[in-house]
């Protein structure tokens, strides 16, 4: 399976760590901050991801901020959301959960988990 995921993470390191997890099965693109993956989004809507990975707290625009802004839109609507955080308290859980995302995963996490987490949200 090929697919494209799109993840957002303030973190340098966390960003490498996503895309050498996932990078041998999918398109990976990654940027620094919620308002820089709203913009992709928004500035490629002929190629939207199949999956967005979104850490919980960034700079610029928040998770949380791109989540809402994505359920908002018919385009966006329906891409599946993995939100990030190293906040694992369980309101940050049920808001995520409830804003519309799809998975939710606790910083650290390990290579294998995320790439589990993905292929499960794909299927």
């Amino acid at each position: 399976m090929f697919a494209g995921i799109l993840a957002a993470d303030d973190d340098e390191d966390i960003r490498e760590m996503i895309h050498v997890s996932l990078s041998e099965e999918f398109d990976v693109e990654t940027v620094e901050d919620g308002e820089k993956a709203w913009r992709y989004l928004e500035g490629h809507s002929d190629s939207l991801p199949k999956v967005v990975v979104l850490d919980v707290m960034m700079p610029e625009m928040d998770g949380f901020s791109v989540l809402d802004r994505m359920k908002e839109q018919g385009n966006t609507q329906d891409i599946p959301v993995l939100m990030l955080t190293s906040r694992s308290r369980e309101e940050d859980i049920v808001r995520a959960l409830e804003a519309g995302a799809d998975d939710f995963l606790a910083k650290p996490f390990n290579k294998s988990e995320l790439y589990g987490r993905v292929q499960q949200i794909l299927e």
